[in-house]
């Protein structure tokens, strides 16, 4: 089992770079229509709508009392996405690769992507929802979603860095920071791992209801005066 899970950590690490290296190659040859350089153009095409959306909308996003971090918009976030991505296991047909993606995919799933900017719908599953409606396989949307996410988790760290940097943060708070941020990345791809290894197994049915479950219980609380 471990030396499975390895395996398959090392599958993901080599997507990577494959697309990086592939990429920079291909352009050194100009082959300008090389599959790997293609994806990667399109995986940062598709980052360009959430790094819009998150620095048009960071005034509201940052603030304690933004209505988007209300307890019930959390509950019904959750709600909303775990009966989007119970409809596309329903409905969609799970028969396409990342291989055979299209620009129109890349930009779809990449607007999805924005949602994630609204507490309650994660990253992954505004992509994956997005990437099963388009009819990837369960493990390809996983894959597309994993890729996807590598660009806006580096830019959302390039610009918590910045902003520390204007206040002039001193050593000891960079060293803190430091081992923050290395624990965010780990935790961050350690969940977007977990959930391709799900999704290859078994479904997107254990994070319906592990959503739903969560979305109802939040608004109920809310609603009843039990959390504030």
């Amino acid at each position: 089992m471990y030396a499975a899970s390895c395996a398959e950590c090392s599958d993901d690490g080599q997507d990577v770079r494959r697309l990086a290296v592939e990429s920079v190659s291909a352009i050194s040859r100009r082959e300008f229509g090389d599959p790997d350089l293609r994806l990667a153009t399109w995986i940062v095409l598709a980052t360009i709508p959430i790094a819009l959306a998150g620095v048009l909308l960071s005034s509201s996003l940052n603030t304690c009392n933004s209505p988007l971090r209300a307890l019930p918009v959390i509950g019904w976030a959750c709600i909303v996405m775990a009966v989007l991505m119970a409809l596309t296991e329903i409905l969609a047909r799970h028969r396409r690769s990342v291989e055979n993606a299209s620009l129109v995919d890349a930009l779809l799933v990449g607007l999805a992507q924005v949602g994630a900017l609204i507490p309650g719908v994660s990253r992954s599953g505004s992509t994956l929802t997005a990437a099963l409606a388009l009819g990837f396989k369960r493990e390809e949307a996983a894959r597309f979603s994993f890729l996807l996410g590598i660009p806006a988790i580096a830019l959302a760290g390039l610009k918590e860095l910045w902003e520390l940097h204007k206040v002039h943060l001193d050593m000891h708070g960079w060293s803190i920071l430091a081992v923050g941020l290395v624990v965010a990345s780990i935790s961050a791809f350690a969940a977007i791992w977990a959930l391709m290894r799900v999704l290859e197994r078994f479904s997107a049915w254990p994070f319906v209801i592990y959503r739903g479950v969560l979305g109802v219980l939040l608004v109920i609380a809310t609603t009843n005066a039990w959390l504030v």
